[in-house]
């Protein structure tokens, strides 16, 4: 069994990651920049080893990550996610130096990184795939013959994209002209590569993806499906496990499609395989994203299964804990993304201290943060505060206990999406589980919400007020 992990990863998930360990009896290692040198991972792993000022080119410096593995007498290396847990050359260091790296294969990395290899490996193993090109488009000219041939509007990819960044609807021929150039320009500068494909762009689609388990046994497992509908700009919102929309003849069937998705890559480690449902109930893949992925919460939820646990025992060469027949699914689960963000501001982000923070309770609900009082939260990363997940046996149940637990958290200092996620709650829409990937767009009363202070705000406000007329 592995002794000592190295976080390779910063906040809440590196946190996450941290707890895991404590409960295996397995040290923890975090890295830092010195923006982070007062986050809560920090001061939760067992060591921590600073990567200097660069706020970000730290987090991205593979060989000097693994160094500091090597160096603090690692034997294993966690990427979480975002940074480096998708990068091959993380995987192939790792495995130079005598580290374990808690996921799949470089060559599973490199090839699933590849959306264009993706498309093909799936089509060859029988998955549907959205009509689209099997390799990377050469030129401009031939996006445009071979978006003429499978109808507008498509979608254009960048192959190594990813988190919504380089790709771009186009609904006719001058749109993809325009848009063309912009793409490899993004994923030139993103992603490193210039490379771009297309896809028949789906109308507002269902997002569905499944979580699966696979081990160097050729064991591969589901763990039920994800609803990730609410999105913004192709970024998720709320994520609800398992989808309210989906027949139980559906579940099965999009699993078993998860499922041949991994054994067609002999997948190792956690995953998730993403999926599109059209009007016609039919799925079709998406991609596969090789690393754990921000909403794996909810899967727990539902399963009772620690998937970060079932990470490291794969990694350390054992089975997977569980066989599908054993694995259950028990209730509703629901994620809310709460981001420093103003949503009636286009949801600019909004950085600063945290001057007051408490996190939600009670039966169902679990917060996954790295933030706390007087926390200054920093602008160079992401605008997430913290994960809210709520569980319960029914739907009606989870909305309801949902409310109580976006009511129950307090966080002040920075504005936040608190109070358009208990808009959506109040949505008929939402409540009669009717939503698809343009459900945020279509529904614009979300934004028009009004804040309403609690009475101890006011009152401390007006103190302050009469403090300073007086100059006391």
């Amino acid at each position: 069994m592995i002794k000592k992990i190295l976080i390779a990863n910063r906040g809440e998930i590196a946190v996450r990651i941290v707890r895991a360990c404590a409960e295996m009896g397995i040290k923890s290692v975090a890295i830092y920049s010195d923006a982070d040198r007062h986050s809560l991972h920090v001061k939760k792993a067992n060591e921590a080893y600073n990567l200097g000022p660069d706020p970000v080119g730290g987090y991205l410096n593979a060989h000097r990550i693994v160094n500091i593995a090597v160096a603090s007498g690692c034997d294993a290396l966690h990427p979480g996610y975002g940074f480096l847990s998708e990068n091959p050359l993380l995987a192939e260091i790792c495995v130079r130096r005598g580290i374990t790296f808690i996921g799949p294969s470089a060559e599973v990395l490199a090839r699933m990184g590849d959306k264009t290899q993706a498309r093909q490996a799936m089509i060859t193993a029988g998955v549907p795939v959205i009509p689209g090109t099997e390799d990377n488009l050469k030129d401009l000219d031939e996006a445009l013959s071979v978006a003429a041939k499978i109808g507008y509007p498509i979608m254009l990819k960048a192959t190594s994209g990813g988190g919504g960044r380089g790709i771009r609807r186009c609904d006719d021929a001058q749109e993809l002209r325009q848009n063309y150039e912009r793409v490899v320009s993004e994923a030139t500068k993103a992603f490193g590569r210039a490379e771009v494909f297309l896809e028949k762009f789906v109308i507002n689609p269902k997002h569905i993806e499944v979580q699966i388990l696979g081990d160097s046994k050729g064991n591969v497992v589901h763990l039920f499906e994800r609803d990730c509908s609410i999105q913004r700009r192709h970024q998720k919102l709320v994520e609800i496990a398992p989808s309210p929309q989906l027949s139980k003849k559906q579940r099965d069937h999009v699993c078993k499609l998860a499922v041949r998705a991994a054994r067609a890559v002999a997948y190792e480690n956690a995953g998730t395989v993403e999926f599109l449902m059209d009007a016609k109930n039919e799925f079709y893949f998406m991609e596969m994203n090789t690393r754990l992925q921000v909403e794996h919460t909810i899967s727990e939820a539902i399963t009772g299964i620690d998937i970060v646990q079932e990470q490291i025992r794969i990694a350390s060469g054992e089975i997977i804990s569980y066989k599908q027949k054993e694995i259950v699914l028990r209730g509703y689960a629901i994620q809310f993304r709460i981001n420093a963000e103003d949503p009636k501001n286009d949801f600019l982000p909004n950085f600063g201290r945290i001057t007051r923070y408490y996190s939600a309770g009670g039966p169902g609900v679990r917060t996954d943060a790295a933030i706390y009082t007087g926390y200054n939260f920093p602008p160079h990363y992401d605008s997430m505060c913290a994960k809210l997940v709520v569980w319960a046996l029914t739907w009606e149940q989870l909305i309801n206990r949902s409310r109580r637990a976006l009511l129950d958290v307090g966080l002040y200092g920075v504005k936040t999406t608190k109070p358009f996620h208990l808009e959506i709650l109040k949505s008929p829409d939402f409540r009669a589980a009717k939503f698809d990937t343009g459900f945020v767009e279509s529904h614009p009363e979300l934004i028009n919400y009004s804040i309403r202070r609690p009475p101890a705000d006011l009152a401390a406000a007006i103190a302050a007020a009469i403090v300073a007329y007086h100059g006391v």
